[in-house]
């Protein structure tokens, strides 16, 4: 791989196990059968992604709530996604939507945006979501919901949304996004893939991955550091042959309606793994040195909603 030969650890195969066994947790919920979904004493108490990142319930809140709701201009959509993302919070979206109505830059002004972000936060009210972390311009703001307002004003203003539709590659796109400030390789790369569920946007989420802190740790935990500089490869490694290991170790894994994981989805399970690791395989060091999972399981008795972008052609009705 790369020029280089990695030895696998025993998360290496911790991998395949877990996303077996927690695919199979999402189509018991998703089927509507009684809890408990799995014997895994880690998975039962501690809180774990979706194997596909389309599946989990802020994606799916995205998708089928902000993306594929209201007028479909490319513009529009654009600035809907990354207006939701920058928060990454449905309870801030529907507050904006609940205040403002329809959320369009066609009649946007920031000074209702920030009049409605700005009492909620005096009320207490938690705008961003914890999962990764947004951090701010500085652009002359003094909270940080406003300096991403004028971030995302600019964006706009620079003709973002065209230059990232007429991008060659996803990775063109995500480029443009790079460009931007505090919008690191992380987040660029979130973000291009979120846009990249619009109809509009043609590319394959096989094309381009960008490792995260996450990822890289759970890389770590599976081959080592020799695998350190060369995580993309690793990624696209475990995408292309991920129908042999599950084959290998006897798991079912059907995907995502016959879809395969692609390499984003391979990249969040890295991160997963990295913390199932904690628990499971204690002895095996990663990057950050993180020993305890932080957020525990805790069932939702809300339906989970399981719409995708209609052109994967995953959909019953689509």
């Amino acid at each position: 791989m790369a020029g280089r030969t990695l030895n696998a650890t025993p998360v290496f195969d911790t991998y395949w196990r877990f996303a077996a066994a927690r695919q199979k947790v999402y189509e018991a919920r998703l089927a509507g059968v009684e809890g408990p979904f799995t014997d895994d004493p880690i998975l039962q108490r501690y809180r774990f992604t979706n194997c596909f990142r389309a599946a989990d319930r802020v994606s799916q809140n995205l998708i089928g709530g902000v993306i594929y709701q209201g007028e479909q201009a490319w513009e529009e959509v654009f600035f809907r996604t990354l207006l939701f993302k920058i928060f990454n919070k449905t309870s801030t979206w529907r507050l904006l939507t609940g205040e403002l109505g329809e959320v369009r830059w066609d009649t946007y002004d920031y000074r209702a945006f920030d009049r409605v972000l700005s009492q909620a936060f005096a009320a207490g009210q938690r705008l961003y979501s914890a999962a990764y972390i947004v951090p701010p311009p500085q652009l002359g703001g003094e909270r940080k919901h406003q300096n991403h307002l004028r971030l995302l004003e600019m964006m706009m203003a620079s003709d973002a949304p065209q230059r990232v539709l007429s991008a060659p590659t996803l990775q063109d796109a995500y480029e443009v996004l790079l460009g931007f400030p505090a919008i690191g390789p992380f987040l660029a790369y979130q973000f291009v893939i979120d846009l990249n569920y619009a109809a509009a946007m043609p590319f394959s989420e096989m094309d381009f991955v960008v490792a995260g802190p996450g990822a890289r740790d759970g890389i770590r935990k599976c081959f080592g550091a020799a695998a350190d500089g060369i995580e993309a490869d690793v990624i696209r490694y475990m995408a292309d042959t991920q129908g042999e290991h599950f084959a290998r170790l006897g798991l079912a894994f059907a995907g995502l309606r016959g879809r395969p994981l692609q390499l984003i989805d391979c990249q969040n399970l890295f991160c997963e793994v990295d913390k199932y690791a904690r628990v499971a395989h204690p002895d095996i060091a990663g990057i950050s040195g993180r020993s305890r999972i932080k957020q525990t399981y805790r069932h939702q008795a809300a339906a989970m909603p399981a719409w995708f972008p209609p052109k994967w052609q995953l959909n019953s009705s689509g």
